[in-house]
């Protein structure tokens, strides 16, 4: 194939189908793909600041793939695609960071389970994403990779933690990322920069090689420009890991014929949409002006009206317990210690033996270390945890939680419930991205699925995600609906400033 072919292949917001419509037709091989995702990432990531390693193996990987592709076609569902992994994932051949100084050199012994579950189906490690540092805050500011900016204007934050994928892949930077979620962090990100995210049921994603920081909490997630290539990943991502047993709960949940299969641009037609009125406008009025809210409100109440048109019936407003009682289901804050701490245990050479070690090394981003130190987190005795009567209550309120919030779906009769993933569009830098306007709790601390697609955009030109959160292993349901209210509406647009090379 001349090179010219390649170069003439439509990069900017090329989906895993066109990619593999074009090696099937001889206008692009996984080399010459590989080859025009860095020269992006050299032109354009000064701009945004999303990525902190690249893969100096990614072309060798495509070429690999290009000669078994020439002798026995496609070797799985992402065969030479370009993956941005959000640099909490481990890797075996390539450091792995969560953000920090103190971990700049620290490469895993293997790769986490979802790393190669995404190799075995074919993927390109591309590069590995900025992130907030120990993914703990919704900035994406950390010691070793800076601030990451938001691909739709550089002047405000993309979220976090996973802000470096969501801003990548924004721009083109890769065809799909990975992010992980403790809270937010495969929603608002995706949210803010018009593309799609999916916080999977807990169990259904191996958590074994990420960067803990909450057990409980704590899941990989797709972020894609399409809910077609997120359900791809999550086909590819899904399985039982017997590193991780909580993963016993997803056997026989992925659908056999795939996620794929269960789309339909008619998915909408009959659905039922609960809205949870609460979760819109502000949480606490001083954390963002009012007019911040009512722009979000505007977009997700057009969203509203254009999932009615679409066929849904709406159920306006439907009751969730509070903000105030899911706040009071949060456990990070008591396992995180305890967690990164086992990480680092692991580790072949561990540069440091704790997370407070690291904290006290100075080397931390000083917007993180303070949080840490304002919190409990490193004053938390993790070895008696489970004589710890505030922890184990927690614990049992996310059953709790879990059981009402899908008591009042069935009893509504409800597909999703519908919301905001942020109460508030992305804020400038250098402000703080107001976490009590995020309304990740609902799934986070329910380990319940959801799922975020684009809704449009604020009058400045800022993007709004709207959120589906559904019942447990509901991702096919979830999928279906995400990708028959993206059909209908079209709303992703690539940013400006990040068009094709010359």
């Amino acid at each position: 194939m001349d090179a010219t072919d390649a170069d003439r292949f439509d990069l900017l917001e090329a989906t895993v189908e066109e990619i593999h419509t074009g090696f099937d037709a001889g206008a692009l091989t996984a080399e010459a793909l590989v080859e025009r995702y860095l020269d992006r990432i050299e032109a354009h990531d000064d701009d945004l600041n999303s990525i902190l390693t690249v893969n100096p193996d990614a072309s060798e990987r495509a070429r690999e793939l290009d000669e078994t592709f020439a002798e026995e076609g496609l070797v799985g569902p992402l065969h030479g695609v370009p993956v941005v992994l959000k640099d909490n994932k481990d890797t075996a051949d390539m450091p792995t960071t969560a953000g920090c100084v103190a971990l700049a050199e620290s490469v895993p012994a293997d790769d986490a389970f979802v790393v190669e579950r995404l190799r075995e189906a074919g993927a390109v490690i591309l590069a590995k994403a900025n992130l907030q540092e120990f993914a703990f805050g919704v900035d994406t500011i950390s010691s070793l990779g800076g601030e990451t900016r938001n691909a739709y204007s550089l002047d405000h934050r993309p979220s976090g933690s996973s802000g470096g994928t969501a801003a990548a892949i924004a721009a083109n930077l890769g065809t799909i990322g990975t992010g992980s979620d403790t809270c937010s962090s495969v929603r608002s990100p995706p949210a803010f920069n018009a593309l799609v995210g999916v916080r999977p049921t807990r169990g259904l994603l191996s958590r074994d090689g990420i960067v803990p920081l909450s057990e409980t909490q704590d899941t990989a997630g797709p972020i894609t420009r399409t809910v077609a290539d997120a359900a791809r990943m999550l086909d590819a991502m899904a399985g039982y890991d017997p590193a991780d047993p909580v993963t016993a709960r997803g056997v026989g949940e992925v659908p056999e014929d795939g996620y794929v299969s269960h789309l339909d641009a008619d998915g909408l037609e009959g659905a039922r949409i609960g809205v949870v009125r609460s979760f819109f406008g502000l949480a606490d009025e001083e954390s963002a002006p009012e007019s911040a809210a009512e722009a979000v409100t505007t977009v997700v109440d057009g969203a509203v009206e254009e999932m009615r048109a679409a066929g849904a019936t709406v159920v306006d407003p439907v009751e969730v317990e509070d903000l105030e009682i899911l706040e009071s289901a949060r456990v990070l804050q008591y396992e995180f210690a305890r967690d990164f701490d086992r990480y680092l245990a692991e580790l072949p050479d561990p540069p440091y033996d704790s997370l407070a070690a690291i904290v006290e090394s100075g080397t931390v981003a000083d917007a993180v270390a303070d949080r840490i130190r304002e919190s409990e987190i490193l004053e938390t005795d993790y070895d008696r945890l489970d004589e710890n009567v505030g922890y184990l209550r927690r614990l049992d309120r996310r059953r709790q939680l879990r059981e009402d919030t899908e008591r009042r779906m069935v009893e509504a009769d409800l597909d999703a419930l519908l919301y905001p993933p942020s109460a508030v569009p992305p804020v400038e830098i250098p402000d703080h991205q107001p976490f009590a306007e995020l309304r990740c709790e609902l799934a986070a601390h329910t380990g319940l699925p959801a799922v975020v697609v684009p809704a449009g955009y604020t009058d400045e030109g800022l993007p709004v995600g709207v959120e589906l959160l559904g019942r447990e292993f509901a991702e096919p349901r979830l999928l279906e609906l995400a990708y028959a209210y993206e059909r209908a509406t079209g709303h992703r647009h690539p940013p400006e400033g990040f068009g094709e090379l010359g």
